[in-house]
């Protein structure tokens, strides 16, 4: 009776082995795919904000401040931007300015290339924002 438990256990276990090894291989994720077709001279910038009030959106590229746009509060937004904000190395910063407050939102550097986009999510506190790119 010992022998029969511990013959049918590990066959058990043998068979979630090969159950759980086949249903990873069989499910894959892939990166999110933007849902536009980005040119090689532009790259694009996704905003979702969660904020109430609106924000004023900025690059910050080689020592520059380019405005981009204004994302209303509680909604989203997709922009192309000419790749020309890119510096040589591809290294920007994000600003965001709610109107009518004092804080604000800033990513840290950010690599992009011509053709990628970004996925930039601001919160109702700003400093809990997140930033993505792919």
């Amino acid at each position: 009776m010992i022998t029969l438990f511990r013959q049918s256990s590990w066959s058990l276990a043998a068979v979630v082995v090969c159950l759980q090894a086949g249903c990873a291989q069989g499910h894959k994720t892939a990166a999110p795919q933007a849902a536009i077709k980005i040119p090689q001279t532009e790259f694009a910038l996704r905003v979702t904000n969660h904020n109430y009030l609106d924000v004023v959106l900025y690059v910050l590229h080689d020592g520059l401040q380019t405005r981009v746009g204004t994302v209303t509060g509680s909604s989203a937004q997709t922009f192309l931007l000419p790749a020309r904000l890119l510096s040589h190395s591809g290294e920007i910063r994000l600003y965001g300015d709610p109107v009518g407050n004092d804080e604000y939102a800033l990513t840290e550097v950010l690599v992009v290339e011509p053709g990628q986009y970004i996925e930039w999510t601001l919160e109702t506190d700003l400093r809990r924002s997140s930033v993505a790119v792919f």
